[in-house]
């Protein structure tokens, strides 16, 4: 079955109809089940019946674990809302045994997190307040007072929230109550460099990113870009990944490599590994907010 999206540019609807296609409330469905025939024929017919358009449709049937995983955005009537579609449409999860979720266009609530490095959160500030972020970003929380004339200077709250062994249990459980009390959707680690207990990676599972460099394991500790130039390395990369109480081994979104030369020196090589965290950790968190991401067991699939 073929499903293509309305092409608005070569529209010829009536200036009254395409108002109304205008207001159309939009949607976003992902489910995961056990692959079996008819899953998406129930889908379409489900979304027909309540007369709704699909504007676009990924899916994915994983042959070696058996397993679909589906994407549809659709338009139509204002009457629904997620809850109410979630409850109509729990029949056909039940019989498919499907893991799902509906969403509406509300954007998810970001909040970053970051230490001394801030060229990862100068990329989100700069893309969100451009648009192109794919959610909104409601304040900044840092062990260091480095980057608040940063956050402030965007209109964010700054929250100084320092870190000691002393104090971390009682930090991140502050931590949690600013998620809470803003109503948080997604925690990004814009290079926050303070270890999250496996408490707190378990209580933020599924809505915390973190961004490091590739090198990881080949380079652990410190001074990674100077190791990698003792090894004369030719590719510079970073990893944007879901937090889990398992350090750098979450289920990875996305990857940036860079191609690089003998010529390049630690900072050279420290510069270039910037752009590729601020790349990969900005393209991670604008897949997350579009609901494009459907976690699958250790890895993910990601529907671009």
């Amino acid at each position: 079955m073929t499903l293509m999206a309305t092409d608005s540019s070569t529209s010829t609807l009536p200036q009254s109809e395409a108002h109304m296609e205008d207001q159309a409330q939009k949607f976003v469905l992902t489910l995961s089940c056990v692959e079996r025939a008819g899953i998406v024929q129930a889908v379409t017919t489900f979304l027909f019946e309540r007369g709704f358009n699909i504007d676009e449709h990924q899916q994915f049937d994983d042959g070696l674990r058996q397993t679909l995983h589906l994407r549809t955005a659709f338009s139509g009537s204002s009457i629904h809302t997620p809850d109410t579609l979630q409850e109509e449409f729990r029949p056909i999860a039940d019989r498919f045994d499907m893991k799902f979720s509906f969403h509406d266009q509300t954007k998810q609530r970001v909040l970053v997190m970051v230490s001394k490095f801030g060229h990862c959160l100068n990329d989100l500030i700069f893309r969100w307040r451009g648009g192109s972020l794919g959610g909104d970003i409601v304040l900044v929380v840092s062990n260091h007072e480095t980057h608040r004339a940063m956050a402030e200077a965007a209109g964010l709250p700054f929250i100084y929230l320092p870190v000691t062994p002393e104090t971390k249990s009682d930090a991140e459980q502050r931590l949690l109550e600013v998620v809470d009390e803003h109503n948080i959707d997604l925690v990004v680690l814009a290079r926050y460099m303070q270890v999250l207990s496996d408490d707190l990676c378990r209580s933020l599972e599924g809505r915390a990113i973190n961004i490091h460099h590739s090198f990881l394991p080949g380079f652990k500790g410190a001074r990674p870009y100077h190791q990698a130039y003792d090894r004369g390395v030719k590719l510079v990369g970073a990893t944007a990944h879901y937090v889990t109480a398992e350090l750098d081994e979450g289920p990875i979104i996305e990857q940036e490599v860079i191609r690089v030369d003998h010529s390049y020196g630690p900072i050279a090589l420290s510069t270039v590994g910037q752009d590729a965290e601020a790349l990969a950790l900005s393209r991670a968190v604008r897949w997350h907010c579009e609901h494009r991401v459907l976690l699958d067991q250790t890895s993910t699939v990601v529907f671009r």
